[in-house]
């Protein structure tokens, strides 16, 4: 694995890491061991193109689940910014 002083390349395996959820809850990379993970960045929540962006992964989350990966946002917004978004979109924690 490249140092982390280094850009990550196609075929590295992705560094651990643990972030909070909407809920607090720590989602952890490794806990999906096996799993590919489907990170999808947005910048700012309750703004159109994320909006957009989350509701298309809830309209193919099935085929997301039948291709053996796990999707999962990040954003820069707070945690109660998280939570109410998620849950104004009715979204589920990975």
């Amino acid at each position: 694995m490249a140092d982390r002083s280094e850009p990550i390349v196609k075929g590295d395996k992705a560094p651990d890491f643990t972030l909070k959820d909407q809920d607090g809850n720590d989602f952890k990379l490794s806990d999906r061991k096996g799993k590919k993970v489907l990170l999808s960045f947005h910048p700012l929540a309750f703004t159109g193109f994320c909006t957009l962006q989350m509701q298309s992964i809830e309209v193919n989350y099935d085929n997301i689940i039948a291709l053996n990966a796990v999707p999962v946002g990040i954003s820069i917004d707070s945690g109660p910014c998280k939570k109410a978004w998620s849950d104004s979109m009715k979204l589920q924690p990975a």
